[in-house]
């Protein structure tokens, strides 16, 4: 084997990298996820998409106002 201390290298690396803790993306997606449609408790991001989001999804409805 030519390659054998490179091959004991790279997967030493490899271990390394994988052994680190991924994590969980919710909290992330928790704290992106702004508004929330009051109808269908669908989460957007901003109040913009939330009225586009009304405008698709529920026309016959007002959009609330924006909060902030």
């Amino acid at each position: 084997m030519t390659r054998g201390k490179q091959k004991i290298e790279a997967q030493r690396r490899n271990a390394e990298r994988n052994q680190k803790a991924k994590g969980s993306q919710l909290e992330a997606r928790a704290v992106a996820l702004k508004a929330s449609c009051p109808i269908c408790k669908v989460q957007l991001a901003n109040e913009k998409q939330l009225g586009d989001h009304y405008a698709s999804k529920h026309p016959k409805e007002k959009p609330p106002a924006e909060s902030s």
